[in-house]
């Protein structure tokens, strides 16, 4: 049995039973009848064909069906997507952002988390926001996905209606880490839920720069281990000698606070090399040298 946790499932489910019983009927039947006229007016027992003109009542029959069956279809399509786009006017706000290749969700008390916290039997609201790219936030179990487009408002609503942990992936490609986009929804009793958002981080995390760093999806391109991703490693980077390409030409540079600055502001002006331009975006506006300040302190961490 399909897993069933929102209130959108049985519209759904019943939609793709129908247009799927449909079709399969269809499929069984038009392959009889193609196999009995394989057999029935082969060469063989027909040897000189037979033109008929048409059949009124047979082409009546094959236009009329059809129409009413597809309209059945529709119907059923859209009394599962209707209730999708009618949100309930006491349906809580998340914003959900998206961005190569990570998501977080920003709640009305400021808070972020890499997962979805809800609570059970609410109307949630997510304000879909893309940071760069494409995007789509595909929730499985609730049977529900709406596609973010950069500069264009889009939305999604749930009522989850069982508490547990659901899968949230991404269902745009999106890049070279598309597969790697994923989180996950956790729905909680109201009390824990209230708990939660009125007591705990919305990250729990060991340190404030890691955490602005895993806010703004920078640990989706660049790992804290070594390893190489789609960025260089946060691994020994502080006042790391790097060769990187300016202008189309090499040069050595120590990262250090301005280097830095100017790699968020102008991530295209200095490549590391062995790496690929194009792919982040300007956090200009989106990183204070506050912030700053505590995502170098974490650095340093690592060396």
């Amino acid at each position: 049995m399909f897993l069933q946790a929102s209130n959108f499932v049985k519209g759904v489910d019943t939609s793709l039973s129908v247009v799927l019983g449909i079709s399969i009927f269809f499929l069984i039947s038009i392959t009889a009848v193609m196999i009995y006229f394989v057999i029935r007016y082969n060469k063989k027992r027909n040897p000189v064909a037979t033109n008929i003109e048409h059949n009124t009542k047979l082409e009546i029959l094959w236009t009329v069906i059809p129409t009413i069956l597809v309209m059945i279809m529709f119907y059923y399509g859209w009394a599962g997507f209707k209730p999708m786009r009618q949100v309930p006017d006491d349906a809580m706000l998340i914003r959900a952002h998206a961005q190569m290749w990570a998501w977080s969700f920003e709640y009305e008390n400021g808070k972020y988390s890499e997962n979805l916290i809800v609570p059970v039997n609410r109307a949630v609201k997510l304000e879909l926001i893309s940071k760069d790219v494409l995007h789509s936030l595909y929730i499985p179990a609730f049977r529900i996905k709406e596609d973010m487009v950069p500069g264009k408002e889009n939305f999604m609503w749930f009522r989850p209606e069982k508490e547990g942990v659901y899968d949230i992936l991404c269902a745009e490609y999106c890049g070279e880490r598309h597969s790697y986009m994923m989180s996950k929804l956790e729905v909680y009793s109201e009390e824990k839920y209230n708990n939660w958002y009125a007591n705990e981080l919305g990250v729990i995390i060991d340190h404030p720069g890691l955490a602005i760093l895993k806010q703004n999806a920078c640990i989706s391109c660049h790992s804290t281990d070594g390893s190489k991703i789609i960025g260089p490693t946060f691994k020994g980077l502080w006042n790391r000698e790097e060769i990187v390409i300016t202008n189309g030409e090499e040069r050595t540079i120590t990262v250090d606070r301005d280097f830095i600055r100017k790699s968020l502001n102008e991530p295209n002006a200095d490549i590391t090399k062995g790496f690929n331009a194009g792919l982040m975006i300007s956090y200009q506006s989106t990183i204070s040298d506050e912030d700053l300040d505590k995502i170098i302190e974490y650095l340093k961490t690592l060396n």
